[in-house]
């Protein structure tokens, strides 16, 4: 293996249980994030460098520049994972000299090539999978292991020339709260990337614009046996607002590439009130805005068939599309393809069907487009990754600070 490390310290990521909670108010949101920080950090000081984890969860260190480069570049991938699917007790499934058919992982679970074709190009290669009864988390801890052996490699060869590489392991990325508390005069970075994508050469610069909507819903409690004419139920508004959305349209399970959509997330409620929560997303904001004006038309039209009911839509912004800010720097991202193309990865410019910490601070000033990891499947107990590729993204993080060093203000 051409990166020592790099299955060892992915294998021990992933088998500590760092799911986040979006139902909890603390930062990070469950303490055990901080187990896998613990573990970061002195991993970091054992390559002899500095590091610490602060109050909220977050890991920071820094390797110095070995030449003399005015640029700070930043490293960042986030420690939780999804809290749709367990992250517990992960036993992580190794598949050597993949040869190339459906992988059965567990008691009629199975990724089948039909289903994932990039398999198909990887025969010969290491698949690492879950058995089934959990997640992988190589979203994001491919992403972590892949910053840290790059790291290594670059203090095991001195002679490669480096910026100063700034390093950040954040927390609760997966519910939107990944950068809520990130320090970046601390981090001091002119730039930055995160390594948390998908397909091997993917370079993501490119996300959803976001909003979350909220709707409440008021309606009239009487005894039931004394109701007629009187009750009102607000569970049953609730259903009307939802059987009025478009069927064969506007929603996660209609769309792909750049379509946008509507989607109720959850719901809870009884006769006198309920709320619906929904995210709204767009690759630009006037869509954005238009989606959210379907969802208030609905309202409305729900309004004038229960007139009594009072109806209330909410509406917050999430996040906005990275490439609006990344715009504004095109070498950023132009370097990352440069550094594909030159370790022989053929580059895919994309976009993401969602958003990652880096739309969050490019809006803070830090540009921060997304580079890929290798895993497939995310949230999921069909989870993979290709060992291959977590190397391939490596040799990319080696060679994009190689050309960082080089640059000139």
């Amino acid at each position: 293996m051409k990166y020592k490390g790099l299955l060892e310290r992915f294998l021990k990521y992933v088998k500590v249980d760092t799911r986040s909670d979006p139902e909890s108010s603390t930062i990070p949101s469950t303490e055990k994030q901080k187990n896998l920080g613990r573990i970061l950090v002195e991993e970091l000081k054992g390559l002899g460098l500095k590091a610490e984890m602060n109050q909220y969860g977050y890991v920071y260190s820094a390797l110095p520049s070995n030449v003399e480069n005015p640029y700070r570049i930043g490293l960042i991938s986030h420690m939780d994972t999804s809290p749709d699917v367990t992250g517990k007790d992960v036993n992580p499934q190794i598949h050597e000299d993949y040869d190339g058919k459906d992988i059965s992982i567990g008691e009629g679970i199975v990724i089948s090539v039909d289903e994932n074709p990039d398999l198909k190009g990887k025969v010969g290669e290491t698949i690492i999978t879950t058995n089934g009864e959990t997640l992988l988390g190589a979203d994001d801890k491919a992403g972590i292991a892949e910053i840290i052996t790059a790291i290594a490699y670059l203090i095991e060869h001195p002679q490669i020339p480096r910026p100063e590489i700034k390093i950040a392991f954040t927390p609760d990325e997966e519910i939107g709260r990944g950068t809520e508390k990130f320090d970046i005069q601390k981090f001091s970075a002119d730039f930055a990337y995160t390594v948390d994508g998908g397909a091997c050469g993917e370079i993501e610069d490119e996300t959803f614009c976001a909003d979350s909507g909220k709707v409440r819903i008021k309606g009239i409690n009487v005894h039931p046996g004394y109701a007629k004419g009187k009750l009102l139920n607000s569970i049953k508004v609730a259903s009307e607002i939802i059987s009025k959305l478009p069927k064969n349209k506007l929603s996660p399970e209609t769309t792909d590439g750049k379509e946008g959509y509507l989607h109720p997330t959850d719901s809870k409620g009884n006769v006198e009130y309920t709320e619906i929560n929904f995210i709204f997303r767009a690759f630009d904001v006037e869509e954005l805005h238009t989606i959210e004006d379907r969802l208030k038309s609905v309202i409305e039209k729900v309004k004038k068939e229960y007139a009594k009911a009072e109806i209330d839509l909410e509406i917050k912004e999430q996040y906005r599309n990275m490439k609006y800010k990344l715009q504004e720097e095109p070498k950023v991202v132009e370097l990352a393809i440069e550094a594909a193309r030159q370790v022989g990865i053929e580059p895919k410019r994309t976009s993401i069907r969602g958003g990652t910490d880096g739309a969050m601070l490019s809006y803070k000033g830090l540009l921060t487009p997304n580079l890929f990891t290798g895993g497939h499947n995310f949230h999921s107990r069909r989870e993979w990754v290709s060992l291959q590729d977590m190397e391939r993204a490596v040799d990319l993080i080696v060679k994009l600070m190689e050309l960082w060093s080089k640059e000139k203000k």
